[in-house]
């Protein structure tokens, strides 16, 4: 069976905090490949390539990591499963308007970065539904379990749920003045993490020297609207972080600063991690 993720466990997880990559997935199908009529490189623009690199440490302050390896442009793991776009997929009705599908970006995306269409013609709505099944499922499966066992150990689940942003994302978002931000972080104002967890995680941003802004362009997709449950202890806050910080967009690599951002970023990690670690662990580790 097709590897879809991977899980990253401490030793022993000392902390509530979990975090998901869930676009950095670089494990193309050769099937896939031959069906494309985009390059390689250029499928990859929908990458947050990375991203999965960058947050790696956090295992290291006890934290689970659970990172994709099926790539965005195949399955997109921030969509719901019934986010089907009919003008790809045969035998789909054309459903109440969606933005996210209408624009290609539904749970099979029919375009990159740049409107760029993946496919020549329409895939078959059984292609579509055993991607979903083998792909999907599978990820979300292994996320909500995370969830549901980091809540029953620490009576709460905080997910990190992280991405990246192209550094031209902001472009005509910003207001006039405004300095543009490092990261964004999205919890669906407010609907899907607690005020205050929001505020120690952004206050871990802003220590490491970056620019923070929240939920404007991105206040959190599927994930965050489906996992996110502040009242009940389950909270889900998205992270996007301006790809420019540490890899060159157009060969899409680690430019020569990422090694210092990824020290910067475990400094953020070990401040988030803390935030959900129990105070008897804290006191031992002190």
């Amino acid at each position: 069976m097709t590897e879809t993720y991977r899980l990253f466990r401490p030793a022993r997880q000392e902390t509530s905090v979990i975090f998901a990559s869930p676009h950095s997935g670089r494990d193309y199908p050769p099937t896939f490949i031959s069906r494309t009529i985009l390059d390689l490189q250029t499928l990859r623009s929908s990458e947050d390539a990375f991203v999965d690199d960058l947050f790696a440490p956090a295992v290291a302050h006890g934290a689970l990591l659970l990172s994709a390896r099926t790539p965005r442009a195949f399955v997109d793991f921030n969509r719901a499963p019934d986010e089907l776009d009919p003008a790809l997929i045969d035998g789909i009705a054309r459903a109440p308007h969606n933005p996210r599908v209408s624009s290609g970006l539904g749970v099979i995306p029919r375009v990159v970065s740049g409107a760029r269409a993946i496919y020549r013609g329409k895939l078959s709505l059984a292609e579509a539904e055993a991607r979903i099944s083998g792909h999907w499922t599978p990820y979300h499966h292994a996320l909500r379990d995370l969830m549901d066992q980091t809540h029953a150990t620490f009576g709460q689940a905080i997910l990190i749920d992280c991405h990246s942003m192209p550094h031209e994302a902001l472009e005509g978002q910003l207001r006039p003045g405004q300095l543009r931000p490092d990261v964004v972080l999205g919890d669906r104002f407010g609907a899907a993490a607690a005020s205050p967890i929001v505020q120690q995680i952004e206050a871990a941003f802003t220590t490491a020297g970056l620019r923070v802004a929240r939920n404007t362009p991105f206040a959190g997709a599927f994930v965050a609207q489906s996992y996110g449950r502040p009242s009940g202890g389950r909270h889900v806050i998205q992270v996007e972080i301006d790809r420019g910080l540490y890899m060159d967009e157009t060969r899409i690599e680690p430019h020569s600063g990422f090694a210092r951002f990824q020290n910067l970023i475990e400094g953020v990690i070990a401040e988030i991690a803390a935030i959900g670690r129990p105070a008897s662990l804290t006191l031992a580790a002190e």
